[in-house]
């Protein structure tokens, strides 16, 4: 794994686990009765950190075909399937 693999998997881990936790916060928040302002905020703080990994893994797996569009990256996604995971996330 390259330097800048692992800075990005780094990146990613990081955005993971502020995601849980947002998610924790969410959790506490349901089983303290809290209002539903506050837990829908919550939500969507949860929802919009897993859209960021999502999209920094993507993105990271697109920089790989960047440098070869013939190149399937280290899980044997193509080009198109890559786009395809994108729009999944859309």
């Amino acid at each position: 794994m390259s330097t800048q693999d692992a800075a990005a998997q780094r990146k990613i881990v990081n955005r993971l686990k502020r995601a849980r936790g947002q998610l924790d916060a969410l959790i506490t928040a349901v089983e303290d009765g809290r209002s539903c302002r506050d837990v829908v905020m919550q939500l969507s703080a949860v929802a919009s950190a897993l859209d960021k990994a999502g999209y920094a893994v993507i993105a990271n797996a697109m920089q790989e075909c960047l440098v070869d569009p013939d190149h399937t990256t280290e899980d044997g996604l193509t080009p198109a399937e890559l786009e395809k995971l994108f729009l999944t996330l859309a």
